[in-house]
């Protein structure tokens, strides 16, 4: 499913329990210096990430300051977020102008609250220019963050240089069937540098079948609830897209690779490290 950009005025584009990516949870809120934004989402552990802006989360007893540094745009700097346990208040107060994104995954345990800070994100770097599939991926709540949260992974998708695809080789992970596969439900918000860029989405539900393309732009939100999925960006522009991924059953992902296209895993440098660290 495709969501043109929109005001969403600081409600939830895909919210908690729903039709089509129940595990998922997804707002993005704008406020001005020294407004506060306060959310609470029932069944849902969350990440609070500034993609731009400065803030303080007050969370589950604990306040923590100075998070984000970003300010121009997501390219201006490395991520930071503070991790909410599963229905607990966060206020969010603004220090600057920001704009934030709320991701969140059902879980019905509580893990206490935490900061990651740009110090401590985990990134990966893959692909190659020869093989139209150079990216980096900055892991908020990556492998060092596994003992401390549920099924939530949280992540930002870089695409490196101008023009190519993004998660190709094309796979899936729609079926709990360990150890081939993982049911993960799947939502993006993408970014284009410069802003007027735009990109393709692909999702093919039915081997052998044609599926369907979705026309991305600035600030598109993608939800992924079956199939394969490899999406592109047009030469001469930087695409990035914020990743949120919530469990059925467990927080690591196995995906599963469409058999046509799986032999292309031992063509693109640093793919098998890509795959490891979605823990």
């Amino acid at each position: 499913m495709h969501l043109a950009p929109h005001d969403n005025h600081n409600q939830a584009i895909i919210g908690a329990n729903h039709a089509l990516v129940p595990l998922v949870y997804l707002n993005i809120v704008m406020l001005n210096a020294g407004e506060s934004f306060t959310s609470q989402v029932a069944g849902y552990e969350t990440c609070i990430v500034p993609a731009t802006g400065t803030v303080t989360v007050t969370t589950d007893g604990k306040s923590f300051a100075g998070i984000g540094q970003r300010r121009a745009n997501v390219w201006d700097g490395e991520p930071e977020g503070v991790y909410v346990p599963s229905g607990a208040p966060a206020t969010i107060t603004c220090t600057t102008k920001a704009e934030v994104f709320i991701a969140g995954a059902q879980f019905g345990e509580y893990r206490p609250a935490f900061a990651a800070r740009a110090a401590d994100i985990d990134p990966v770097q893959y692909g190659s220019d020869d093989t139209k599939t150079h990216r980096k991926i900055k892991h908020i709540l990556g492998q060092k963050y596994h003992s401390q949260v549920g099924r939530l992974l949280v992540s930002e998708l870089y695409t490196v240089g101008t023009g190519g695809w993004s998660g190709f080789p094309s796979h899936k992970h729609d079926t709990e069937r360990l150890p081939l596969e993982t049911r993960h439900d799947e939502v993006y918000n993408f970014r284009f540098n410069p802003s007027h860029g735009s990109g393709l989405q692909m999702l093919q539900r039915e081997p052998g079948k044609s599926g369907d393309a979705y026309h991305l732009m600035d600030r598109s939100t993608v939800a992924i609830d079956k199939g394969y999925h490899p999406c592109c960006v047009l030469p001469g522009y930087e695409m990035y897209y914020f990743t949120v991924l919530g469990g059925l059953t467990q927080r690591p992902l196995v995906q599963y690779f469409q058999p046509e296209h799986a032999d292309q895993i031992e063509t693109i440098p640093g793919i098998k490290d890509m795959i490891a660290k979605f823990k």
